[in-house]
């Protein structure tokens, strides 16, 4: 922006901060003394601690590429194994070979070639990255002393999972809302379950809670509240318990004064929040989206989604997509319909920077890691050239070339590596892939992405 000597972008005049001066004209020397530069860093010194504060940026580790959503009484410590023998089975049923996916996909039979011993394997070994014990719309209300009994049992399956070794790497529950007429029972709940987790071996890694159905800061607020109360009844360490916002209502978008909640929501958390979870049929329902248009690319779902990405960004704040209840069972007709939306559903929430999103069925698990190991394979070539002509350059923050008509720069770079770490991260690159694409070990990618290079 261009203006006068002591004019201002906001219009008006405003006074030269003490100790800057004004000099024209230079012979190549610069004229501001250090007196001028701290004058001028006390003036964007509080700008600076904010955005450090507020806006930290990703914290590196790895994202599950989704939540697998399980009412509590149907919750066992072997459901990883059953999801995958289920999903196995389907997959056998249906499409049997990887030609016979590709047609169902609609994608290059070499492609799916490709990924199809990463898929079988990853439904052998970890057909679930992350679970969410459902004691909320998906469990729905019972007496109490069935939810009571449930919640418990479900936390001691999951206990007993983490001891065999065979408990997905995140783990959680979700409770009733923080409505009036819910909030009691749901840290009722929340209560018993970590009760029984204490009482079993102890609170998971990975362990999260969901906050479904928010529409105010003060729910937010008393989210940490109870999160503190609950550390220092059980004997935790403080900041221990963490939770996802799910982002289903229409107040958690927009306000009643006009400004977008979801901001407030993600930095009144007191650093407690990991996660904005987007709940695709509660937010289209608040809208009057008729149930048949319903779904996860409804143009008032990408709203509210690009709203939710904003809030986040920068902030250290994990997305998630929500769930297609188009499931694939029935007919043979039915199960691929249900499964090319699917994938297109997963790859379209890839393509705007949404690597996680919501499985609801067995069968789900055959596309989403299909989708999701295609989307990183057919990317990777050109995303080792363009890392290994910037990194050739230096790395010393300015742009550089992959020779192929593309100039990269530090953020391009920055998202290149992280495209590379996600990869890795969920299966769909090995580790003895990275330097012979990249030119460079993980560890030096890990740094460009955090911005620690570049």
């Amino acid at each position: 922006m261009v203006e006068e000597a002591g004019g201002s972008p906001r219009g008006g005049s405003r006074e030269c901060p003490e100790g800057v001066r004004r000099v024209i004209g230079s012979d190549g020397t610069p004229r501001l003394a250090e007196e001028d530069l701290a004058a001028l860093d006390a003036i964007v010194a509080p700008a600076d601690e904010r955005m450090a504060r507020l806006y930290p940026g990703d914290r590196g580790h790895r994202q599950p590429v989704h939540t697998v959503y399980v009412p509590a009484d149907r919750f066992t410590a072997d459901l990883p194994e059953q999801w995958g023998r289920a999903a196995r089975a389907t997959l056998d049923e249906f499409a049997p070979t990887a030609d016979h996916l590709a047609k169902v996909l609609d994608v290059a039979p070499k492609a799916v070639e490709e990924v199809w011993p990463l898929v079988l394997d990853k439904l052998e070994r970890e057909p679930i990255e992350d679970v969410r014990i459902d004691l909320e719309d998906g469990y729905g209300t019972r007496p109490d002393h069935v939810e009571d009994a449930d919640a418990v049992a479900a936390a001691r399956a999951l206990t007993d999972a983490v001891r065999a070794g065979t408990a997905p790497s995140y783990s959680g529950i979700r409770f009733k809302a923080f409505e009036a007429a819910s909030r009691r029972r749901g840290l009722r709940t929340l209560d018993l379950v970590l009760g029984a987790l204490f009482d079993h071996g102890g609170v998971p890694e990975g362990w999260v809670v969901t906050l479904p159905k928010v529409t105010s800061v003060e729910q937010v607020w008393a989210m940490s509240e109870a999160c503190t109360r609950l550390e220092r009844a059980y004997g935790l360490t403080e900041g221990m318990l963490r939770y996802e916002i799910q982002v289903e209502t229409a107040q958690s978008i927009l306000a009643a004064d006009g400004t977008a909640l979801v901001t407030r929501l993600v930095h009144e958390g007191e650093g407690r929040c990991t996660g904005l979870h987007f709940g695709t049929y509660d937010y289209t329902a608040a809208l009057g989206v008729s149930a048949a248009y319903q779904a996860m690319d409804h143009p008032a779902a990408e709203h509210a989604k690009q709203v939710m990405a904003l809030a986040a960004a920068g902030t250290g704040i994990r997305l998630s997509d929500g769930s297609s209840n188009i499931l694939p069972v029935g007919s043979a007709d039915a199960v691929r319909d249900a499964w090319a939306l699917h994938a297109r559903l997963v790859r379209r929430s890839l393509e705007r920077g949404w690597y996680q999103g919501w499985d609801l069925h067995p069968a789900q698990l055959v596309t989403r890691y299909a989708a999701t190991y295609l989307f990183f394979r057919e990317g990777l070539a050109d995303v080792g050239r363009r890392l290994t002509g910037y990194l050739a350059t230096g790395s010393g923050g300015g742009a550089g070339g992959d020779g192929g008509g593309r100039l990269d720069e530090p953020a391009t770079a920055q998202a290149l590596a992280n495209f590379v770490r996600r990869g890795v991260h969920c299966g769909a690159i090995g580790v003895d892939e990275v330097e012979p694409l990249t030119g460079t070990e993980l560890a030096t990618l890990d740094a460009l992405a955090a911005r620690h290079i570049g």
